[in-house]
């Protein structure tokens, strides 16, 4: 069974990809691309980080925005080849690594 671990993780070290370091509570903004018809497009979305959660090319991170007075919420994964591009907006000081209380919060990007 060990050769096929092997294999995996072979497999998966080729895959991931340099991404820059954030952790929840900071603001990104990641670029995903968007198949419309035969185009493709990339569609922005910033918001706050929620979780991190997975190692490696499971790696996943699930960002909320408020969007016309509704929140939002997307979990994507990190190294994802439908992910063109990942920015850090701001860096946020937060307590938890898994910052729900922001879900309450009205004025999302206000976190100080």
């Amino acid at each position: 069974m060990t050769g096929m671990d092997d294999l995996i993780h072979a497999l998966e070290v080729e895959q991931v990809r340099e991404i820059p370091d954030f952790r929840p509570g900071d603001i990104v903004r990641f670029y995903e691309k968007v198949a419309e018809g035969a185009r493709e497009r990339l569609q922005p979305f910033e918001g706050v980080v929620l979780k991190i959660s997975g190692s490696g090319t499971r790696t996943m991170m699930t960002v909320r925005k408020v969007a016309a007075g509704v929140g939002v919420e997307r979990t994507v994964p990190v190294h994802s080849p439908r992910l063109e591009r990942i920015e850090v907006v701001k860096r946020n000081a937060v307590r938890k690594s898994r910052p729900y209380w922001l879900r309450r919060v009205s004025r999302i990007h206000k976190i100080e």
